[in-house]
């Protein structure tokens, strides 16, 4: 018997950790200033009234308030509205 596991392809396929990406509230919710919205790579959801972008095109509160998602010009929205 063997006591050291082949290194063939099998144990070299090691798929990379989850980034979490996503919507982090819904519509509706209540929300405080600076907290998350959105996690996107790219702008699929662009920002609106009370919305900042990061650097990272996470989407987050500039004030505090309810979450409204809607569209704009078949674009895709998230405003907080207060």
């Amino acid at each position: 018997m063997s006591t050291h596991k082949a290194a063939g392809k099998a144990s070299q396929h090691v798929s990379p950790e989850g980034k979490r990406l996503g919507a982090k509230v819904s519509s509706g919710q209540k929300v405080s200033a600076g907290q998350v919205l959105i996690r996107q790579r790219g702008t699929k959801f662009a920002g609106g009234a009370g919305v900042k972008v990061a650097r990272d095109h996470t989407l987050f509160a500039a004030l505090g308030g309810v979450v409204k998602f809607g569209t704009k010009l078949g674009k895709k929205v998230v405003s907080v509205v207060s």
